[in-house]
């Protein structure tokens, strides 16, 4: 099943699901209105409190409950938010695809080199990215997200399935001069809205093949990014295994599993985020992330 959160006509953002079993364009059900299954519209109003129930428990439930027409709303004219607005944490990869690797003539770490994203950078589709005056030189980064499902600490990489609750796309918005400058991840990674995430999460079983996802980013039409999670360095299994060895993780946080080749100045001349532009990070099967660039005083 995939999952979304969105904005109600009242303005309200609950959770909601995707259904495509009938006919015609898929719809967003809102499982919250009266008049759907009595089950269903007591659930939380809330993505992480769904994350915590079990996504995959919870679309089997979900697929057997009736719902009231006006409770399906077609996919075009829903307007998707984050699909978590507010992760707990997003622990990310750097250094982790062999062709990003090669472009930069650097060997593969020893060990899986990690960072942390704090959730307040998380913005949705469509959402603005706000660029700064003073924060230099911004590229994108489009990367294959793993959201946690269950508690995580030291566990080994043949556990890490378990622990997994779903795939989503998200954009690792990144101010380059501030990592070169800082010599660290912190203030490149954390300027607000520099995490795009969604359109969606995905449970498990709707991706077959997570170690082996086309990931693309277009900037104003042109793709900048065309990668493959098959080239990963550490696949998903190990990164969650290894981050669950320096922290603990929780249920709803976000695993980012790095970006392949192709980042903004890797381009002659480069390809930096500027205000007007528009990119879009996508995921095979995972949906594509729009976003526009603004002015952070705009």
């Amino acid at each position: 099943m995939r999952f979304v959160s969105f904005y109600r006509g009242d303005g309200r953002l609950v959770p909601g699901f995707i259904d495509d079993r009938r006919p015609g364009e898929p719809c967003v059900v809102d499982v919250t209105l009266t008049g759907n299954d009595a089950w269903a519209a007591a659930l939380p109003a809330d993505m992480l409190s769904w994350v915590e129930m079990d996504l995959t428990a919870l679309a089997a439930r979900l697929r057997e409950c009736r719902y009231a027409d006006a409770a399906r709303i077609p996919l075009s004219r829903a307007r998707l938010a984050a699909p978590l607005p507010r992760p707990g944490k997003i622990v990310g990869a750097a250094f982790n695809y062999h062709d990003a690797l090669k472009e930069r003539g650097m060997a593969p770490p020893a060990s899986p080199v990690i960072f942390i994203k704090s959730g307040r950078t998380v913005i949705g589709p469509d959402e603005p990215v706000r660029l700064a005056a003073d924060v230099g030189n911004v590229t994108y980064e489009a990367e294959l997200a793993v959201v946690i499902g269950r508690t995580a600490l030291r566990i080994d990489a043949a556990q890490a399935p378990a622990h997994i609750a779903g795939y989503l796309t998200l954009n690792d918005v990144s101010a380059s001069d501030m990592v070169r400058a800082d010599k660290a991840f912190v203030r490149g990674k954390n300027q607000p809205t520099f995490c795009p995430c969604g359109p969606w999460i995905a449970t498990p079983d709707e991706v077959a093949t997570p170690g082996a996802l086309d990931v693309t980013l277009r900037l104003d039409g042109t793709v900048r990014q065309a990668g493959n999670t098959a080239d990963l360095v550490f696949g998903i299994a190990a990164l969650i295994a290894h981050a669950s060895t320096q922290m603990p993780l929780d249920p709803g946080d976000i695993i980012a599993t790095g970006t392949p080749a192709g980042v903004a100045a890797s381009h002659q001349p480069a390809a930096w985020l500027r205000p007007g532009s528009a990119m879009i990070a996508e995921v095979q099967g995972l949906g594509a992330l729009r976003n526009p660039i603004v002015a952070s005083d705009s």
